[in-house]
């Protein structure tokens, strides 16, 4: 009987439109940098802050109460937090333990009751100049940039192209051998989502193991925590002895992901027959009735050399060896010979943001100055090297200016210098559908031999001789008739022409 116990979508999966509580978030501090914040929903003082849960960042302190139920994408200011009871703690210690308690501590107690801190309300959060963040909703990127490494993660780059590769869609099995930090966990979660299971049919999820104890308690939480464990059967397991079923039965899983040391060893469980046990045969973890494709994740060519050959022992084809170099391409403006009023080399590229924001701070200034600045009769020589400024500030004002100024120039794109990544060797290969005794009998059943008529291939070696037979005395009585026909027309063309009637 299926279970009809309703799930908890995961946030990866449908975030929704708006921040919510207990649920995971991701907090943009800049470009590249990213924290993952469990949102709480708390009254009252947490952890010494009079406003709830806090998450301090290096642009400032954001409360979780101006987290929660705001568009995603939203950019949300720092605020001034009250740490409560946290710092009168340790005065009200010192004073304790000289005097015993105090007047001044009774004082601060009676004040954090009038202020409501102490009585189950939140204090209201107050916003901060100190700087801003925006709020994104989880996805497997996002993750994969911001999430604890445990292991050596699987990057953006590669788990992309793997996912292509062993043909994840939704409704796949893949096993996963390998689980590490998770980072191919949620992506591929994603790729074969197509309903939790419950419903009879067959649903995607992904089946992980992972042999270090400490790494699987912490994985397992994680997939508690988002919401993946009805897609996400992870199991503590040495693969290379104990194999991939789960309690004796096939997953019967059409992708392999193995991110292993060794991955030669693990493969012998991975067969249509699944190996011997003694005399026992086994059952293999693989789809009996899919073409199954296979991708092993190794840093060293020694590791792919061991595993293409034990593919290739095993009955595995198409195999192939691939290796991502992960690059950015950055686009950025070339102003060159702008005729516009700022300092020497601001028509170059600035090396890094910080000298971008001091041009245009000082382009600024330099503006606003000349904007501002009255003009006399004596200003005409000593600004005559200004004159395209004086003829810009006739057609626009200084917003305009900047405006025009940033946005001309042309676009030129430049690739990294350095490949950033780390070093990978994705090896990819295909198992296909074994070809049975009961197919092969399906197959004669609905298509016999030896029966054909005029189809190539037929076993009747008697037809096709008596047919050669026929075929030959009917073209050599078309001969024979074709010349008795040109002889009788020869003959009628001459008694015409002798009037000597036939």
């Amino acid at each position: 009987m299926t279970s009809t116990v309703p799930h908890q979508v995961s946030p990866f999966l449908d975030p929704g439109r708006r921040t919510k509580a207990d649920s995971l978030a991701i907090l943009q501090l800049s470009r590249d940098d990213f924290v993952p914040v469990y949102l709480q929903s708390t009254v009252g003082e947490h952890d010494g802050y009079a406003e709830g849960a806090v998450t301090n960042t290096r642009f400032g302190s954001f409360p979780h109460s101006t987290l929660l139920n705001v568009p995603w994408g939203s950019q949300i200011r720092a605020s001034k937090v009250d740490t409560g009871s946290r710092g009168r703690k340790r005065k009200r210690g010192v004073t304790e333990e000289a005097d015993g308690p105090s007047s001044e501590a009774t004082e601060n107690v009676v004040a954090e009751k009038e202020d409501g801190t102490a009585n189950g309300t939140t204090k209201q959060a107050v916003a901060d100049s100190s700087g801003f963040i925006h709020i994104l909703p989880p996805t497997p990127e996002i993750w994969t940039t911001s999430l604890p490494h445990r292991t050596q993660v699987v990057y953006t780059p590669d788990y992309s192209y793997i996912l292509q590769r062993i043909r994840a869609r939704p409704g796949t099995t893949i096993i996963e051998a390998g689980a590490g930090s998770g980072s191919f966990t949620h992506a591929s979660v994603r790729a074969v989502y197509n309903g939790y299971p419950g419903d009879g049919k067959r649903k995607g999820k992904v089946v992980s193991f992972e042999f270090n104890e400490e790494r699987y308690h912490k994985m397992k939480k994680e997939i508690l925590d988002h919401g993946l464990e009805g897609l996400v059967t992870l199991t503590h397991r040495d693969v290379y002895r104990d194999g991939f079923l789960l309690d004796g039965k096939s997953p019967e899983a059409d992708a392999v992901f193995l991110d292993l040391p060794a991955p030669w060893e693990a493969l012998p469980h991975l067969t249509r027959r699944g190996g011997k046990d003694g005399e026992t045969e086994r059952v293999s973890p693989l789809h009996p009735k899919k073409t199954v494709h296979i991708c092993t994740f190794s840093p060293c060519i020694e590791q792919v050399t061991r595993t293409v050959s034990t593919l290739r022992h095993l009955g595995w084809v198409d195999i192939e060896m691939v290796e991502i170099a992960h690059r950015k391409l950055h686009t950025l403006r070339e102003r060159v010979g702008l005729n516009l009023p700022v300092d020497r080399g601001v028509n170059n590229s600035p090396r890094d943001v910080e000298e971008a924001l001091g041009r245009l701070a000082e382009i600024e200034e330099r503006l606003r100055e000349t904007i501002a600045r009255p003009r006399t009769d004596g200003d005409d020589e000593d600004m005559e090297d200004e004159k395209p400024a004086v003829d810009a500030e006739k057609k626009m004002d200084a917003p305009e200016l900047l405006k025009y100024m940033w946005q001309d120039g042309r676009l030129v794109t430049r690739m990294e210098p350095e490949i950033k990544s780390h070093t990978s060797y994705l090896v990819f290969a295909v198992l296909p559908v074994e070809w049975t005794a009961e197919d092969e009998a399906a197959a004669l059943e609905k298509y016999p031999v030896g029966g054909e008529q005029k189809v190539v291939g037929q076993l009747d070696r008697k037809t096709r001789k008596e047919e050669r037979r026929q075929l030959l005395e009917q073209q050599k009585a078309n001969k024979s008739g074709g010349k008795r026909a040109r002889r009788k027309a020869r003959d009628e063309r001459i008694a015409a022409t002798s009037g000597d009637p036939a």
